[in-house]
């Protein structure tokens, strides 16, 4: 016997939201971590432990990752 389409779909619909949370979630603490990774280059560069060159390269490199999940 085949169940009907509401109580196969309430089940699914449910899996589909909470995998849509997961990815969600996961996103927003790449973007945090991404961030603080930021805030530490910062200030490795005032501390002067790294070059202007090192901190450029690095940056654009986060930045590069910051716009990627922003897509």
């Amino acid at each position: 016997m085949i169940a009907p389409p509401i109580v196969i779909g309430t089940p699914l619909m449910w899996i589909f939201r909470t995998v849509h949370r997961a990815a969600m979630d996961e996103l927003k603490n790449e973007r945090r971590n991404i961030r603080a990774r930021l805030s530490e280059l910062y200030r490795d560069l005032e501390r002067g432990e790294i070059t202007e060159e090192q901190f450029d390269e690095k940056e654009r490199k986060l930045l590069d990752q910051l716009d990627e999940l922003e897509r």
